[in-house]
């Protein structure tokens, strides 16, 4: 039992246990994981059918627009009815829109019932001039949250993702909603891992890398998810969740795509910080990710400033 609540501790804290209990249904469990796995399960469906219904409702808000609307993340994975997406943990909606749209889509967001989360003026500038989506809004009736993009990285981050080919590939799911093609979908995930973040999450994150690899390999898939990785100036990030995923998830991916560099043991560290009890260990490990995190954002004195900003800034 004490390997059992080591599991389930860990998968609870990587937002990983409805994707964990999905796995094992069926399988005999010992009765009191069962019961754990049973309620994780039906926490995952009721996420599902928040996460559909939002989108529904985000559809509708932004239909008059006539722009293209594109789903993002856990969303666009059950509502594709991908394997990521079985028992996958869904937060906020994310959406994919042309920069030039964003305007519209903001005020029609907030006609039909979205509010402004960013009250302090400095934050809400920051996203509109650097960040790759709006400030966050909030429904007030439904307490959801929505991040409307008009990329998928910051524009002053290190690799410049091609926006209008995301756009231009994505796939019509029949409801006025789309999602992006199965490699751009796959490289967005590797661009939210490694080139977003501390790595925080990184297991689900991987672990969706894993279900969209196994789900879209087939006849010329690496070629195209290389060419197209190269197009949005993230073959190497791609290159490298590919092979974490297949140390940690048994990936299959080519031969020539397993061969490690030097930061990829110290990526692995920062996969599995956490111990038996949850929590995250190695800590200046994550302190070096944190920073990382920051750095590939933002150049140097952008960053200073935004750091020294942030530090100094009394509450709104």
């Amino acid at each position: 039992m004490a390997d059992w609540t080591a599991l389930l501790t860990a998968a609870r804290a990587e937002r990983l246990l409805g994707t964990l209990a999905c796995r094992l249904d069926s399988r005999a469990v010992p009765a009191s994981v069962a019961r754990i796995l049973a309620d994780a399960r039906a926490g995952a469906d009721e996420e599902r059918r928040a996460a559909l219904w939002e989108a529904e409702m985000a559809r509708r808000a932004l239909a008059p627009l006539g722009i293209p609307v594109v789903l993002l993340k856990g969303t666009a994975f059950v509502a594709a009815g991908l394997d990521a997406g079985q028992g996958r943990s869904i937060g906020d909606l994310d959406i994919l829109v042309p920069r030039e749209a964003l305007g519209e889509a903001e005020a029609a967001l907030r006609a039909t019932g979205w509010e402004w989360v960013k009250e302090n003026a400095y934050d809400d500038s920051y996203y509109r001039r650097w960040m790759h989506e709006l400030p966050p809004l909030i429904h007030r009736d439904r307490d959801r949250m929505i991040d409307v993009h008009h990329t998928i990285l910051p524009p002053t981050a290190r690799p410049t993702p091609d926006a209008a080919a995301l756009l231009a590939g994505a796939v019509l799911l029949g409801n006025g909603l789309s999602v992006l093609s199965n490699e751009d979908i796959i490289i967005h995930a590797v661009a939210h891992l490694f080139a977003d973040g501390d790595l925080s999450g990184g297991l689900r994150n991987l672990w969706d890398i894993d279900r969209l690899i196994r789900e879209f390999d087939g006849e010329s898939f690496w070629v195209r998810l290389q060419e197209r990785a190269e197009r949005h100036d993230l073959r190497p990030a791609v290159e490298r969740a590919a092979r974490q995923a297949n140390d940690l998830y048994g990936t299959p991916i080519p031969k020539r795509w397993r061969v490690w560099d030097s930061g990829d043991p110290l990526i692995k560290r920062r996969l599995l910080a956490r111990d038996g009890w949850g929590r995250q260990g190695y800590p200046f490990t994550r302190l070096y990710f944190f920073v990382r995190s920051h750095w590939m954002r933002m150049p140097p004195l952008m960053l200073a400033k935004h750091l020294w900003t942030k530090a100094i800034r009394k509450p709104a």
